[in-house]
């Protein structure tokens, strides 16, 4: 078993993809300062095949659970399971950050925004979101994580490697 440094962001829904892909481009700026090669940022809908089977390899998706979905399948759903009405969702649009590390190892920062209601069921996933990891040390990616911080856009983060961040801390 690894060690992690988790991080989540939020970002309100009234906030524009191209606000965030401006916000993104400073903090790819502040990756490639920080040695990270390539960088590349996007901002786009997911709403085609190609681009939904891009945003399966960027995310996992957000779950959301309804009475509603036991004993169907959920075709708008990424993954779904009709015994618990569990369905993970792909998100509809994101705007991204992809920097590289030396050893080609890629890691997705940024906000993705999930479907309000699915089939009439409200979903609670208003607004941008993403979770994500990485398992480092490395102190460049907390210091990219820092930069959403001061934008006001970590929602939580917990760093195993730092025994004193080592609890999940959820900021408001």
């Amino acid at each position: 078993m690894g060690l992690d440094y988790h991080y989540s962001f939020k970002a309100p829904a009234t906030i524009t993809r191209e606000t965030l892909e401006r916000f993104l481009r400073t903090v790819q700026n502040l990756a490639e300062s920080l040695g990270f090669s390539p960088c590349v940022v996007k901002a786009v809908p997911f709403d085609t095949e190609e681009r939904q089977t891009f945003a399966r390899r960027l995310t996992t998706g957000e779950e959301f659970q309804s009475d509603v979905f036991k004993g169907i399948d959920v075709v708008e759903a990424y993954q779904s399971d009709p015994d618990t009405g569990r369905v993970r969702l792909l998100p509809e649009e994101g705007a991204f950050l992809v920097v590289t590390d030396e050893r080609g190892n890629e890691i997705v920062f940024g906000f993705f925004r999930y479907p309000d209601e699915i089939r009439g069921e409200e979903t609670g996933l208003g607004g941008w979101m993403s979770r994500d990891w990485v398992t480092s040390p490395d102190p460049r990616y907390r210091q990219i994580v820092r930069a959403f911080a001061d934008a006001g856009y970590l929602d939580e983060e917990s760093d195993e490697y730092n025994p004193r961040r080592g609890e999940t801390r959820k900021l408001d």
